[in-house]
């Protein structure tokens, strides 16, 4: 099940539904109402993706526990209980539990955007390309990493998110120490060209 790139933030349902509306979809699809959870589905997928997605920075990633996301909550539907409690709460408790099991698995912490903008660790990454990376708004680095082609991105990830070493990152990949200089420093280039000066946060 793939889904669409995500529009709106917050695990909310689409504009125009009332919690009462909701409700109402949840006690049918318990009830066995296939449609229901389709309509459910459809509030709420784009608003899932999105916070899966700021936390895993990987397109395919996203869609995927976007899909487990739902898979989940159709498979445990039965467990909600609608008194006192928040569909779109409920969902976001099991996406992020699902992120928080993929960052584990792939070895990846996310490192906050403050501490590149602070320094850039010794013997990592090139200058001035890395002097515009480090001073990007968070919202603004996540845009342009959309952008870079899948190795740039991988690399990225890995090298800034995971905090990854050149060896390490270049053994997770499969390539050359050499070749992930390469792709790291393209990569900042091409980060430096794309965004535009307003994403650059004062130093």
């Amino acid at each position: 099940m793939r889904v669409r790139a995500a529009r709106n933030q917050g695990v909310e349902p689409q504009p125009g539904s009332t919690p009462g509306d909701v409700s109402a979809l949840v006690a049918r699809a318990q009830a066995g109402d296939a449609e229901a959870f389709g309509e459910i589905y459809g509030r709420y997928v784009d608003q899932v993706h999105r916070q899966v997605y700021r936390r895993v920075l990987d397109r395919e990633a996203a869609e995927d526990l976007t899909s487990e996301t739902f898979t989940r909550a159709l498979a445990n539907l039965g467990s909600f209980r609608q008194r006192g409690s928040d569909f779109g709460t409920w969902l976001a408790t099991i996406a992020r539990n699902l992120t928080i099991n993929w960052q584990r698995s792939h070895q990846r912490r996310e490192r906050p955007v403050a501490e590149l903008r602070d320094a850039a660790p010794v013997g990592r990454v090139p200058s001035p390309e890395a002097d515009a990376v480090a001073n990007l708004t968070r919202e603004a680095l996540i845009a342009g990493i959309e952008q870079l082609n899948p190795n740039q991105r991988q690399v990225v990830a890995l090298r800034y998110f995971g905090e990854l070493s050149i060896e390490e990152t270049a053994t997770k990949l499969g390539k050359t120490p050499s070749a992930v200089k390469g792709l790291q420093y393209k990569a900042l280039q091409a980060l430096r060209g794309l965004l535009p000066a307003a994403a650059v946060m004062p130093a």
